[in-house]
């Protein structure tokens, strides 16, 4: 298989974002946004996925910040996928974190949409809005092409709830952009094309 790896480099008026992704990598991370809130997400992303993940990042606000790295990350993603051919496509897990349970199904289609039920108290993010999280989520599948369902299913401490969420999204993508051995490179589709 390839290298699935991509660079993604955004510069705006109000970002300035580098973001290294290896698909194939081994859970290793360096989150540096300023933001330690949504660095902390970001690192259980890359390890529960066993994706490599460099992110330097500098934005006039969080909300900027927050929809930029996303941006990229998709980009980097769809990118790194290449042709997709090998691939699981579909997966989903569930992760537990104390009180908290969070469910992410993905589907690497080609198309991007999402459909998300995630109901934060907005109780304690030590300053990180969680709407940003919704915001994330949704650039994030936009960018790289793939549906993402993703849903709190309850809990009561928001950073408990975030950080299930990440760990589940992470774990979801880990297993749909695996190569599966037994379709020897061909598209996961009857249509025998992905979108995009």
């Amino acid at each position: 298989m390839a290298n699935r790896k991509s660079i993604i480099k955004r510069e705006t008026k109000e970002t300035n974002i580098s973001l290294e992704l290896d698909i194939d990598g081994g859970g290793n991370y360096e989150m540096v946004t300023g933001i330690r809130m949504f660095d902390h997400m970001l690192s259980q992303l890359a390890k529960h996925g066993i994706f490599d993940i460099k992110v330097s990042a500098t934005g006039d606000d969080q909300h900027h910040l927050v929809e930029d790295v996303a941006i990229c990350l998709g980009r980097a993603m769809a990118e790194a996928l290449g042709s997709r051919r090998g691939i699981v496509r579909m997966a989903d897990a569930s992760v537990p974190m104390d009180d908290a349970l969070a469910m992410v199904a993905v589907d690497i289609s080609g198309r991007g949409y999402t459909v998300l039920e995630l109901p934060f108290s907005d109780n304690d993010m030590t300053g990180f809005p969680t709407d940003l999280i919704r915001h994330f989520l949704e650039a994030f599948a936009s960018e790289a092409k793939i549906n993402l369902h993703a849903r709190i299913i309850y809990g009561n401490n928001d950073h408990h709830k975030a950080e299930a969420l990440f760990k589940a999204l992470g774990r979801a993508m880990g297993a749909a952009t695996r190569i599966d051995e037994r379709i020897s490179g061909e598209l996961p589709s009857t249509k025998e094309l992905l979108e995009g």
